[in-house]
């Protein structure tokens, strides 16, 4: 299951986080968005402890996307010690997002 992301507590959750972190930046309104959110599910489910995985809907929090530049949605960030270390504009099959977080464990 994938956590609920916020401008409140994204700094929390995502930047101190002692282990990898997968952000879906995604809109209720965005066809792709919707077509990732299955995958990013199953992302959450296989990975459980290791990984956190978390989405931001951009139309409610509106500063992290700023900050990180997300022009495009979906676009989904891998963050590991407070850093972005990878990034993945536009939905891609699961096998992408599994090589990019395997990459960072």
């Amino acid at each position: 299951m994938a956590l609920e992301l916020t401008d409140a507590n994204f700094e929390e959750l995502v930047l101190k986080s002692n282990k990898p972190v997968l952000v879906d930046f995604w809109a209720a309104w965005c066809g792709p968005c919707r077509m990732l959110a299955p995958i990013v599910e199953e992302l959450g489910k296989d990975y459980g402890d290791k990984v956190t995985i978390g989405k931001v809907d951009v139309d409610a929090n509106q500063k992290y996307a700023g900050q990180y530049g997300v022009r495009n949605i979906p676009t989904v960030l891998l963050f590991k010690g407070g850093k972005v270390i990878d990034k993945q504009v536009g939905v891609a099959p699961k096998k992408t997002y599994v090589e990019k977080i395997d990459a960072l464990l």
